[in-house]
């Protein structure tokens, strides 16, 4: 219930985490965004919420818009480079040792081969579904996707990322239907973020379904 509440109230949180520590709001932003996308443990913090609720501050004066922005995209970008780092030293060791049954090292080509065709998008289009944005830059480490590849594909993604839902709070967080009903723009925000990897989910099942039959 706590983490529930921490979403649907982010600006109260983010409120008074400026009143207590002023200009150091910058950092805790950019250690959560960092930490959100750049280790695979920590899946669950905030992201899309945390960043409409940052530029919803920043409108009313709390926050720099521009500097957030800036900082919040460096921090995506950075994360999502050291989660490729991650899967890239710690994966190929995995795979050649063998000890889990289903980690093959035929799996390792097949990552390979399916991330320079189509890690591109997968990259771009990961930032904006929760939990999945934290492990397809770690399977991209993983599978060796080509790094200059993958880099230009998470810049892109992650300033559009950023830019997206920060500017959605600054220009549309303090209109009074939206700013009344913060709750419930939050769970739209997360329930949106959400939705592309629930329709993949049945779309993969229900292609399975008559692939068995």
């Amino acid at each position: 219930m706590e983490i529930v509440d921490l979403f649907l109230h982010l600006d109260e949180y983010l409120t008074e985490i400026i009143q207590d520590y002023g200009a150091w709001t910058y950092l805790i932003l950019f250690l959560i965004i960092f930490l959100e996308t750049g280790l695979v443990v920590p899946p669950f913090l905030p992201g899309d919420s945390l960043l409409f609720a940052a530029g919803v501050l920043a409108a009313g004066g709390s926050l720099e818009v521009g500097f957030l922005f800036f900082l919040l995209a460096a921090a995506a970008i950075l994360g999502d480079t050291v989660n490729y780092q991650i899967g890239h030293y710690v994966g190929p060791r995995i795979f050649e040792q063998e000890r889990i049954r289903f980690l093959k090292k035929e799996h390792l080509g097949r990552t390979h081969a399916c991330y320079e065709k189509h890690g591109g998008k997968t990259i771009i289009l990961a930032r904006f579904m929760p939990i999945i944005r934290t492990f397809a830059p770690f399977v991209a480490g993983v599978g060796s996707m080509t790094y200059s590849r993958f880099l230009s594909f998470n810049i892109v993604g992650g300033i559009i990322w950023v830019a997206m839902f920060t500017f959605a709070g600054y220009f549309f967080g303090n209109i009074p239907i939206v700013k009344d009903n913060f709750e419930l723009v939050i769970l739209a925000i997360i329930a949106i973020s959400v939705l592309p990897g629930v329709i993949e989910f049945f779309r993969h099942r229900s292609a399975a379904v008559p692939a068995k039959e």
